[in-house]
Formats: C-alpha cells, sequence, structure tokens
C-alpha cells in the first residue's frame, strides 16, 4: 500500500509542477508590452544622447530632425511637427502613440487609407502609414468620433493617435513618398 500511496503523491506533484509551469508561460506571454521593453527614454543613455529642447519653446522643432518638407515625429515628447521646404513649421501636435514604436531614423509614407478598423477594434480615418516594427504597421491616424476599443482588446498597435483637426492636416500633407523623420 505504501507504494501505491507514493506513486499517487508521485502523479500529484508531477501534475502541480506541469500546472504551475503551464500557468507560469501563459503570465509571461501576456505581460504587457510596455513592462517588456522600456522606451527609448527609459535608459539613462538615451538621455545623456537626446538632443537638447528649449525649455522657453517645448513645442520648438527638435534640432538634427532633417530638411526640407517633411513629418518630424517625437518619440519622447508625443509630438508632431509638419515642416514646410524652407524649415517653417507649418502645423505641430500632441498625439496618443501605440504599444510599438519605430526606431529613430528617417522614412517614407508608404500608402494611406481613408478609414479602416485599426488593429484595436477602433474605427479609424485619414491613417498616413511609414514604417513596420515586428510585423506591426506604424501609422498616424484620428478615430472616428463616437469610437471605442472593442472590449477585451490587447494586441500590440503601431497607430499613433491624433485628433481629427490633426489628422486633417496630416491627411492634407503627409501625400506617399513624403520624408517622417523619427527622432528619441
Amino acid at each position: 500500500m505504501a507504494s501505491s500511496s507514493a506513486g499517487i503523491v508521485a502523479g500529484l506533484t508531477a501534475a502541480a509542477l506541469g500546472t504551475v509551469g503551464y500557468l507560469t508561460y501563459q503570465a509571461s506571454a501576456n505581460v504587457p508590452l510596455e513592462l517588456t521593453r522600456p522606451r527609448a527614454a527609459a535608459s539613462l543613455a538615451a538621455l545623456a544622447s537626446k538632443a537638447p529642447r528649449d525649455a522657453r519653446h517645448p513645442t520648438a522643432l527638435p534640432a538634427h530632425s532633417g530638411t526640407g518638407e517633411r513629418v518630424v515625429y517625437s518619440l519622447d515628447d508625443d509630438r508632431v511637427w509638419l515642416v514646410e521646404d524652407d524649415g517653417r513649421v507649418r502645423r505641430t501636435f500632441r498625439v496618443a502613440p501605440g504599444t510599438v514604436d519605430p526606431a529613430p531614423g528617417p522614412y517614407t509614407v508608404s500608402s494611406r487609407s481613408g478609414r479602416i478598423t485599426g488593429s484595436d477594434g477602433v474605427p479609424v480615418e485619414h491613417v498616413v502609414r511609414f514604417a513596420t516594427v515586428d510585423g506591426v504597421t506604424v501609422g498616424f491616424s484620428a478615430a472616428v468620433p463616437g469610437a471605442t476599443p472593442a472590449p477585451g482588446v490587447s494586441t500590440r498597435t503601431g497607430g499613433i493617435r491624433e485628433t481629427r483637426a490633426d489628422g486633417d492636416a496630416m491627411w492634407e500633407f503627409a501625400t506617399v513618398g513624403r520624408r517622417v523623420i523619427v527622432v528619441p
């Protein structure tokens, strides 16, 4: 009888260990992305290398953000500048980034859509795409009025959300082929 009891205990222990292992795997697979990868500004090295901003003019165009007609997107400031050919800022505005950021550098507007449903289930308009990161498309868009996220949606998104007025300005300015400069 003792060997039978030992077999039962061993079986229960194995089942318990298997269950704990499975639950650990499930928990690690569902950690929010923002907890698994730091944003560019999170490291001291990134902070030290960041181009200085004008403290008296926080909406000033970042230094070293290119020349000519372009869209400038700051990851740290969650801000966009629409810049004319002569370097004059046509418009600047705040945005709400998705969970996936493009690396700093130059890009080009690759495609646009008038109205679609975003990967988070939110109907959006004036979608201006410029990058892909690990299979996630990154671009600017404005939520359609009254749109709400689909319940329970927790997916990696590259949608950089702007207001409708800002989305209209982006749509008019950022045609296919327009340069997009991403800065830290």
